[in-house]
């Protein structure tokens, strides 16, 4: 059964979807089957892995309203073992469809349910809100990673995430988790990186991942040519930090099942 891992922060700039499409691609080349869902309507999940979001017949949106089978709608990316749930503009109208509908916050939960198996992770880029469909994303997610740049602002919005997470945890999903504070852009040389990664680590200690992203000119270009930093550049620092953080998350699940088995 696959665990859902949502993405979210609502604050802009952090690596939100850099992160979701590299963790995926890390994931797929570590052996596990991954699903990557684009839930963001401006589609940057979905060019990032090299598909015209204009050409998308089934997206995201299809599969929420209930007009295409999501399991049909899935596309192979260039990345091993990761596939591709793909957006469209057109997810703006969810916004609006579901707004009086009856239960409007699990569409995405039930929809999931029906290929959950087929896959080891199913990562979730949100967009940079707190509208319905990242509401839906966290209510049918098991788990949520959080972003958050190493820079002065980088604790600006996390509070108000994590309160929003709360909120869920207790009328949604009662089993939401976190599953790390990732911290990205990180500069070694900066004195302000290594502050906030000590701040964010003394105020949050072991929901931090241990995995820092580094600040890499390679992850900021593999999005224009359409592919993962795992395809782009496998030898670059970048692709090196998130197959590290991969293999932390998986590390982390087997863990956990251990626990519970």
């Amino acid at each position: 059964m696959g665990k859902i891992i949502a993405i979210a922060n609502q604050k802009g700039g952090v690596g939100k979807t850099t992160s979701a499409i590299s963790i995926g691609a890390a994931l797929g080349v570590l052996d596990q089957r991954v699903l990557l869902i684009d839930a963001d309507p401006q589609a940057n999940a979905t060019s990032g892995l090299g598909i015209d979001p204009q050409t998308v017949e089934n997206s995201i949106y299809e599969c929420i309203i209930g007009d295409a089978d999501l399991m049909e709608s899935i596309r192979e990316t260039g990345s091993p073992n990761l596939h591709i749930l793909p957006s469209h503009v057109d997810l703006v109208g969810a916004e609006i469809e579901l707004i009086n509908q009856n239960n409007r916050e699990y569409f995405l939960k039930e929809a999931l349910e029906k290929i959950k198996a087929n896959f080891d992770y199913i990562i979730i880029d949100c967009s940079p809100s707190l509208g319905i469909i990242t509401i839906n994303a966290l209510t049918a997610a098991d788990s949520v990673i959080v972003p958050v740049q190493c820079e002065f602002f980088a604790l600006e919005g996390l509070g108000k995430l994590l309160n929003t997470i709360k909120l869920v945890q207790t009328r949604l999903n009662k089993n939401l988790a976190v599953e790390g504070i990732l911290l990205t852009m990180y500069d070694p040389r900066l004195r302000l990186s290594n502050q906030v990664v000590e701040e964010v680590r003394h105020h949050f200690k072991n929901l931090v991942f241990k995995t820092l992203i580094h600040r890499n000119t390679r992850l900021g270009e593999a999005p224009s040519y359409g592919q993962s930093i795992i395809i782009y550049d496998i030898q670059s620092k970048g692709a090196s930090n998130y197959i590290g953080l991969a293999k932390e998350i998986i590390l982390k699940n087997r863990k956990k099942r251990t626990k519970t088995s």
